[in-house]
């Protein structure tokens, strides 16, 4: 036998072998036998529920786990999720058959939430199969029941235009879900109070608090900073959630809590961009019960490594100097002393959202300006103007600065780059010139 007959065997078997391997290693993650309570017979679009109970826990499912954030109010998709690896675009999940998920049987459609392996192939996290993963049996087919109640689009999506190569091959996805995705159910704790497990389940299966509120690794994993601390959410940042009571809700009663999730809003904090658009779409809607379970067990998990640091030192030259710029600009609305002012504007005296290290969210709304939740409760959300035009970048951190280190508050230098960084990514405007500033360049 010739030398490159040996050579080509040994790599061959040892091709064999890595994929083997490979297989062994990931089969845990593509395992679908979960899906074998649901039918793989009947499509989506044959199939009308005539069980109303269940059509009606479905929807409740449904608000649970936020579907309409990315899928829009038809189910049609469209809505583009930024990652560091470029956008995704929510997929049409309506029951049309050419454009949505019609030709779906409800184990393809259990395959998909749970399992993250959809018509095309592997899923992409943005879709929170990993939490999704959580769901109970009953809650997916009464979701199922749900789905086969909307009326279809025909809305033709492609969900990968905005990912370059290598990011746009999907089955990549296979070694993505072998390192980070946990395909298991809920694991009960029977040893846990019923409303504690209740809570644990909603944040972490359908509400999938996780998949913005812990920081992601460089593949988009999640790191070991810390469960529900707080991550980048490339122009937001989703704050610590955990019961640290410094940056997360720790220091927070649980009514507090329950009224935020509940009406977008309480005596202290607003919710604002990605958040108004979670209470819009899921919290308002839970029972008064589920909300007081998702507070209840936010309220017992784990504090974050978050530390408390040393307020900065307000001297004339630092952010004291942003007390003028306060009183000029802030104070008609949030208080002299940072007391806010009841359903028009937060209080920033005691508002633990304003101390996380990553100042994003502040920066964000000082550029481009905010609205709050509009919710049932609250039709008529507040508002805040962008100062974009009025602030430089170091305006923006000298005023941030006094806010995050007076009344109480402490936290960490703003940084000057991130604002430059952020005045770029949100294409927000310069200052405007005014005789005096020009005169002074």
């Amino acid at each position: 036998m010739s030398t490159f007959k040996k050579t080509a065997i040994v790599v061959g078997v040892a091709a064999v072998v890595a994929a083997v391997g490979v297989g062994v290693w990931a089969w845990p993650t593509f395992d679908t036998s979960r899906s074998d309570v649901a039918d793989d017979q009947t499509r989506l679009a044959d199939f009308t529920s005539d069980d109303q109970e269940a059509i009606a826990r479905g929807e409740y499912v449904m608000r649970l786990g936020d579907c309409m954030a990315c899928h829009k109010e038809d189910f049609g998709g469209g809505y583009t999720v930024s990652t560091p690896f470029g956008g995704i675009v929510a997929s049409n999940i309506s029951p049309d058959i050419d454009t949505g998920i019609g030709e779906m049987t409800e184990r393809d459609f259990f395959n998909a939430l749970r399992q993250g392996i959809g018509s095309d192939g592997f899923l992409y996290p943005a879709m929170p199969y990993t939490a999704y993963a959580k769901l109970t049996d009953q809650d997916m087919h009464d979701l199922w029941a749900y789905m086969s109640t909307v009326e279809p689009v025909d809305q033709e999506i492609s969900e990968l235009d905005d990912l370059g190569f290598p990011y746009n091959i999907r089955l990549a996805m296979l070694g993505w879900n072998a390192l980070f995705f946990d395909n298991e159910g809920f694991d009960e704790r029977p040893d846990q109070a019923e409303m504690i497990e209740r809570g644990r389940y909603i944040v972490d299966g359908p509400g999938h608090c996780a998949t913005c509120h812990t920081a992601r690794n460089a593949l988009g994993g999640p790191t070991s900073d810390g469960y529900l601390a707080g991550g980048r959410l490339d122009i937001w940042y989703a704050p610590d959630i955990s019961s640290n009571p410094h940056t997360g809700v720790g220091a927070t009663s649980a009514d507090e809590l329950v009224e935020y999730l509940k009406t977008g809003a309480n005596s202290v904090s607003f919710a604002t961009g990605p958040m108004a658009e979670a209470v819009e779409h899921s919290t308002q809607y839970l029972t008064d019960e589920d909300l007081q379970s998702v507070a209840e067990y936010l309220l017992s998990t784990p504090e974050s490594n978050n530390a408390r640091p040393e307020p900065m030192t307000l001297d004339d030259q630092g952010p004291k100097s942003g007390a003028l710029a306060y009183e000029v600009n802030c104070s008609a609305c949030h208080g002299v002393a940072g007391e806010g002012m009841a359903n028009v504007a937060p209080a920033f005296a005691g508002n633990n959202a304003l101390l996380a290290a990553d100042a994003t969210n502040l920066i964000h709304v000082m550029l481009m300006g905010g609205r709050a939740a509009h919710t049932q409760a609250r039709p008529t959300g507040a508002g805040m103007p962008s100062f974009a035009w009025k602030m430089n970048d170091a305006e923006i951190a000298t005023v941030l600065d006094y806010i995050r280190n007076s009344w109480g508050n402490a936290a960490e230098p703003v940084d000057v780059e991130r604002i430059s960084e952020l005045r770029t990514q949100l294409d927000a405007r310069d200052k405007l010139p005014t005789p005096q500033n020009a005169s002074r360049g």
